[in-house]
């Protein structure tokens, strides 16, 4: 039989596809009658919210590739044009079915509990008298309509920004004929609201702003006559681009960019789907878009605001029960945790374990008498953050702090200048990282005098030191003080703060230049254990897995006998179940309350067991593009923790999905077995 060419684009799912897969299966939640109801709105908000990205990052950068001329396909063999024809249809499909949703499913079954949203019809008269109050109490103050004239042209439209155009008829105060204005609705103002605030109004109970603007627009217009007006919205390029060869200030080089994000090239326009043809044609003229590039919807454009519903009901019995993350004994508040981490290593996973702990070790290393130095990388953090409190603590104690903030965390630019600024002020090194590679790394260092020597203490994990997601995400984290791991992050710090040349590390796996050699080589050790009949089995589990000589050494390992499991939330290139090729390799994506965020990988490795954490994905540019690590789960109670939780996410039967062979998901059923919630099981195993 022939050898199958593990090259060949057969084997290989496009990236692109496979994340508007993923969304497909973040909106199935919120079709799932098993959820309450509000969560089910949050799934639909979660998921519009990420198509966004997906337009902002991904489909921008296609369109670049096209426009520069780029038809340079990937390891699937599509070139960009033919995966932005592909996108058009399956993302016009997945909102045909976010408005679906949500007109068919989630708007009645609000209604149902009393929470209806104002719609087209059956408005009672007690709700529009409180929607023109309003409007003229709080909205009307802050509107700026703008009529289009010579003198007039078409305003500069924030990306994402809601706005509506008016079509207007008749002569404006100076005696001239005016046909179109736009009407930018501000940010400043809550999207949503209760429907008469403190006082009682019969009919729906929760109005969204762009309802309450569309009602009441004629009397931004007096003397004119409003013919219609219709929601739209631009969706820019995102991506921040800043030239690493050119670029001798970092912190302003960013800054810059932010400016421009706002404004940046046009790469998708929504509209209402009863907007005229000829408006949409002119809309689409401005922005400079194809047809492919507007999406015409049957409802309010932009589902994301109704997360803002999310936030303002207060009704416990339609949200998730709340939980109280698990504290290990050892780390109670009065703990001291330098001594509990030095009598043996502390594992965490969060949520279902709290992040209090975290937070806890730089607040003692801050006051600590005998702490002298800490050292910390920062990707994402919350504005109001203990840790950056206990950081800017502990240089106002006299500590050596120094912390490598990254600006370029997608999304968080903004936050993280002012974060680093904040630092700076306090006494803090601040460092941005290495030109050219983001520091993706999770990362802390204490150095603390004992015994007339110098003892490091650390901490690393797979998520960020941001204590809001610390309580969505799942994640690991380990802190230890063992003295080759504190020795390799000694040598990371200076790397990254001096680029030094790191000599070899000793425990630790570094991106750009060990983690990915040191998998494919675990994996071809797994392939040797396998031809040798010893007991051969890999487990990963991750956000993405795209990087292709990891793709084809899976498939050599699956073809050699090697069982392969990997637990993989969004993006997937590998094609399990391909017969003489993945046979032995089942992919399945969990997507349920928490956002799936560890990165884990286990190998039997004839015995010996070996099973990393880390806070790389398997994708390129974690592999090359970044600084990342990941770190040896040493304690053989730890390794057997940590493989029962990934167990347990292989059994469940309530929120995971199988990938098959042609691409697609089919989400897996109990059918007779136990019922098996993963992450619920989590919760009943770690939290308090």
């Amino acid at each position: 039989m022939e050898e199958p060419d593990l090259n060949s684009p057969e084997y290989y799912q496009n990236r692109e596809v496979s994340l508007l897969e993923f969304n497909q299966r973040v909106l199935e939640q919120a079709k799932d009658e098993r959820l309450p109801l509000l969560e089910r709105v949050r799934f639909l908000a979660i998921s519009s919210s990420n198509l966004d990205e997906f337009f902002e990052i991904r489909v921008a950068g296609l369109k670049q590739r096209v426009e520069l001329g780029s038809s340079r396909p990937g390891p699937d063999g599509l070139t960009p044009q033919q995966q932005l024809d592909r996108i058009a249809t399956r993302a016009r499909e997945l909102v045909a079915e976010q408005y679906r949703v949500l007109n068919d499913v989630i708007r009645p079954a609000l209604e149902e509990q009393g929470l209806g949203i104002i719609g087209n019809r059956n408005v009672t008269k007690g709700v529009q008298r409180w929607m023109a109050e309003h409007f003229e109490r709080e909205v009307e103050p802050v509107l700026t309509p703008l009529a289009l004239d010579p003198s007039r042209p078409f305003p500069r439209i924030q990306n994402k920004s809601l706005n509506f155009i008016v079509r207007l008829a008749g002569t404006d105060a100076f005696g001239r004929n005016t046909s179109l204005a736009i009407v930018q609705v501000p940010r400043s103002l809550p999207r949503v609201m209760h429907v008469g605030g403190t006082r009682s109004v019969d009919g729906p109970t929760t109005a969204l702003l762009s309802r309450i603007i569309q009602v009441n627009i004629d009397r931004l217009f007096e003397g004119v006559e409003v013919q219609g007006c219709w929601q739209f919205r631009v969706t820019r390029n995102s991506d921040l681009y800043v030239d690493d060869e050119e670029v001798d200030d970092l912190l302003r080089a960013v800054e810059g960019e932010l400016a421009h994000r706002r404004y940046g090239a046009a790469v998708r326009l929504e509209t209402a789907a009863d907007c005229p043809e000829d408006l949409v044609l002119f809309l689409r003229s401005h922005f400079s878009l194809e047809p492919d590039d507007v999406y015409l919807v049957n409802g309010p454009v932009n589902l994301h605001r109704l997360m803002g519903l999310y936030d303002l009901v207060e009704r416990p019995d339609l949200k998730f029960p709340a939980f109280t993350p698990g504290v290990p004994s050892r780390l109670g508040q009065q703990a001291d945790l330098f001594s509990e981490i030095r009598g043996r290593e502390v594992l965490l996973h969060h949520p279902f374990q709290s992040f209090q702990p975290v937070t806890d070790f730089v607040r003692q290393a801050a006051t600590d008498p005998w702490v002298l130095a800490i050292k910390m990388t920062l990707y994402r953090t919350g504005a109001d953050s203990l840790i950056v409190d206990g950081l800017v603590e502990a240089a106002r104690h006299g500590k050596d702090v120094t912390v490598i903030v990254e600006l370029r965390a997608r999304f968080d630019e903004a936050a993280n200048i002012e974060l680093a600024t904040r630092l700076q002020e306090a006494g803090v090194h601040v460092m941005y990282g290495v030109v050219g590679y983001k520091t993706h790394a999770k990362l802390i260092m204490v150095v603390r005098r004992e015994d007339n020597r110098l003892k490091r203490y650390c901490h690393v994990g797979t998520g960020n030191y941001h204590a809001r997601t610390a309580r969505s995400y799942t994640d690991y984290g380990l802190f230890t003080c063992d003295a080759e791991i504190g020795e390799d992050l000694h040598d990371l710090f200076l790397q990254m703060t001096g680029l030094t040349k790191a000599p070899a590390l000793r425990k630790l796996l570094q991106s750009p230049f060990t983690l990915h050699a040191a998998l494919l080589a675990k994996i071809e050790r797994e392939i040797e254990h396998a031809r040798a009949g010893r007991p051969a089995r890999i487990v990963a589990k991750m956000n993405s897995l795209i990087e292709p000589e990891i793709v084809r050494a899976l498939y050599r390992a699956s073809q050699a006998g090697v069982r392969c499991r990997l637990i993989i939330r969004g993006i997937c290139a590998l094609k399990p179940g391909i017969a003489g090729v993945s046979d032995n390799i089942t992919v399945r994506s969990v997507v349920g309350r928490f956002l799936e965020h560890s990165r884990v990988c286990y190998f039997t490795n004839g015995g010996e067991e070996e099973l990393f954490c880390a806070s790389a994905d398997w994708m390129e540019r974690n592999f090359f593009r970044r600084i990342e690590v990941g770190f040896p789960i040493q304690r053989a109670k730890h390794r057997k923790r940590i493989l029962a939780d990934l167990e347990t996410y292989l059994a469940d039967n309530v929120d995971a999905w199988e990938l098959q062979a042609d691409g697609s998901y089919v989400r897996v059923a109990p059918g007779e077995a136990e019922r098996c919630c993963a992450q619920e099981a989590l919760l009943e195993r770690y939290a308090d």
